[in-house]
């Protein structure tokens, strides 16, 4: 039976300003990435997200983003990769100290956004991130996007790497993702993402946004939790996937 697990980006609140309804979804996904305090969340918000993630057996992952919490870290930065290496280990750092005090291991790390994307073509800051993980996480697997530079880097070093897909977001013939803003970058019908999912689970394939056919490794899907039908879509997909023959499971 193949198997995938589903991931979600949570502990986004600041502050006073609360983000996402991460309390609901936890109970229908198998890990979670937690912000750590660059692109959203505080230090309150990753202790709780911790601690909620315990609670509901849920694998821990830190979500290092760009520091830059008024574009929520989607913004794209000129970073050396000796400067991506710190933002990582520093945000890292911050979320194992939480694991540590609620006894419970952080199981991966997963960059956030821009940082994500760049690294996903860029070799250099690729190679920087992986070693950053490799040293500030020792057993901690990185969560990259499928077919990307972050997935080869890992290879390259023996750090254990996990590929992702993504259930709302459009491909291109690359494999990577269709940048937001531009025309077919979320995948709005809910039917539709739900199908792609089970496609990529049980044939490994997406369709990109040119009509071509693209091979990938699905290990994780990331669902978004800030919608205002996310839940409910979490909720369906979680559904959908053991009907269809698929266990939904942690990787």
């Amino acid at each position: 039976m193949p198997s995938i697990d589903l991931n979600c980006d949570l502990g986004e609140s600041f502050g006073a300003y609360t983000i996402g309804c991460d309390e609901q979804i936890l109970p229908c996904i198998t890990s979670t990435n937690i912000a750590c305090g660059f692109h959203a969340g505080d230090p309150s918000i990753m202790r709780r997200s911790v601690e909620l993630c315990k609670q509901y057996g849920v694998q821990v992952g830190a979500h290092p983003g760009l520091p830059d919490l008024v574009g929520f870290g989607r913004r794209k930065m000129a970073i050396t990769p000796r400067q991506a290496a710190d933002y990582v280990a520093y945000q890292v750092g911050a979320l194992y100290a939480f694991c540590q005090a609620a006894g419970v291991p952080l199981h991966h790390v997963k960059p956030h956004g821009a940082l994500y994307n760049m690294a996903a073509k860029d070799r250099a800051l690729a190679d920087a991130i992986c070693q950053a993980v490799q040293q500030s996480a020792p057993g901690a697997i990185l969560l990259a996007l499928a077919g990307s530079e972050m997935v080869a880097a890992a290879n390259a070093i023996g750090l254990p790497v996990a590929s992702e897909v993504f259930a709302d977001r459009g491909y291109q013939p690359d494999g990577t993702l269709v940048p937001r803003g531009q025309p077919g970058a979320m995948i709005e019908d809910e039917d539709q993402a739900i199908a792609r999912v089970l496609r990529m689970a049980r044939e490994g394939t997406v369709v990109a946004n040119d009509g071509s056919v693209i091979q990938l490794q699905a290990d994780s899907v990331c669902v978004h939790g800030d919608g205002p039908k996310a839940l409910a879509f979490v909720k369906n997909l979680q559904a959908a996937l053991p009907a269809a023959g698929v266990e939904v499971r942690h990787f």
